[in-house]
This record gives C-alpha cells, structure tokens and sequence, in this order.
C-alpha cells in the first residue's frame, strides 16, 4: 500500500514552494529571504504532526495481523506467543515506531517551541522512499519480482532511500552549519547533546534498513554461475 505519510513528504515541500512563489508575487518589495522565512512557519507544518499518532499505532496493529496470518491457523485466537514473535522479529521496527511517538511527536508539538520548523520539514521528507519500498512488496506479492518494473523501482528505492534517508542529517548539519558560519565538522559540538543523541538514534535503523536493501539489491542483480559459464 502506498502509505498516507509519504504523500506527507511530497506535500510539504510543494506548499513551500507555492507559499514562496505566492510572496514573491504579492509582495514584490520583500526580499527572497523574507519570503522563504515566512514560508516555512505554515500552521500545516506542526499540527501534520499529529497525524503520526494514529498512523504509529494503525501500522504497529497492521504488522502485528500480518504476523497473526502467517501464524498459519487463523481460527486460532490472538496467542501470547504469536504476539512474542511479533516482538521479536520486529523489534527494531516497533522500537522506530515508539520513539517517534514518544520522543519525536512531543518534541516536534511542544518542546521546541517555536524553533526547528526547518529540520521538521526535511524529516518529513525521509518518507520519499515509502511509495518505492511499498510498491517493491506488492510486487513480489504478484510474484513480478523478476519484472523490469521491480528492477526500475529497486534502484528507485535506494536513490529515494540513500538521498532522503541517510544523506537528509549530514544536510541538516550542513544548512545549520553554514547558516552560523560553522564547518560541518564543527555543528556536533555547538548543538546541545541531546540533539545528537536524537539524530543518532533516528538514522542507526535508517542505516541498517539501508544496508539490507542494499544486500536484496545485489541478489537481485547478481547472476547466476549458470549464466556466466554460457
């Protein structure tokens, strides 16, 4: 399915730019920078946040129904077993999930007060890659993962991935870093500590996804000795 948060990370981004051109058009007399500031602060940008709450918890309920079915007997009732191995093989996923509700939404709502409109908005767009990766599964749930489709969509998935993913917190640093005159080297020690620990913890699973799309990228691209010798 292609998820209602991905669709978040195309929104914004185009709002931003709408808003822009719409200043820069009514109120010529304004500078550029005048009219991005004010771009940035649209009231969507904070109350979208909300919308993670009911999403978390929709998705960890999904996740744990698709573990019930492959459970094998549905007519069984809901095990305490069957939920340990939901646990289990989704730990990092549920642990993902409860961070981002516990830490993320209260941060992003009411913490920061008034600060961060910009980082909040680059986090949104780390959902870019969500189309790509949820249609990769519905083709292997067609069994088209030997299509040319799924190839095109793969690479599309580790661009989108890598760029929006990975890439989004080094470019987070650097904007900071430039908007005070700091190296990029040099932002880890001026932000507070818990602003690092926040991002290290955000983009360790990104990594690690990352890494296993990589792996499913290879065998999918790696030919087999067969097909070499001939």
């Amino acid at each position: 399915m292609l998820l209602p948060l991905a669709w978040g990370s195309l929104f914004f981004p185009g709002l931003f730019g709408v808003c822009t051109w719409g200043l820069r058009r009514a109120r010529p007399a304004w500078t550029h920078h005048d009219c991005v500031m004010i771009s940035t602060r649209h009231w969507l940008a904070r109350e979208y946040v909300w919308f993670l709450i009911p999403y978390m918890i929709y998705d960890t309920y999904a996740m744990y129904l698709c573990e019930w079915y492959r459970a094998g007997d549905q007519s069984s009732k809901h095990s305490l077993t069957i939920f340990r191995n939901f646990l289990s093989k989704n730990r990092l996923m549920i642990t993902h999930h409860v961070f981002i509700l516990l830490v993320l939404v209260p941060i992003a709502q009411k913490l920061r007060g008034e600060l961060g409109d910009f980082f909040v908005g680059c986090i949104f767009t780390a959902e870019l890659s969500t189309p790509f990766v949820s249609l990769g599964r519905i083709l292997i749930q067609l069994q088209r993962q030997h299509s040319l489709l799924y190839k095109v969509n793969g690479i599309l998935t580790l661009t989108t991935f890598f760029l929006c993913r990975i890439l989004l917190f080094p470019f987070m640093y650097w904007s900071y870093g430039r908007q005070q005159g700091l190296s990029l080297l040099r932002v880890p020690f001026h932000i507070p500590f818990h602003c690092n620990v926040a991002n290290a913890f955000l983009i360790a699973p990104q990594i690690y996804w990352f890494s296993l799309l990589c792996k499913k990228a290879a065998r999918l691209f790696d030919v087999p000795p067969a097909k070499k010798d001939s």
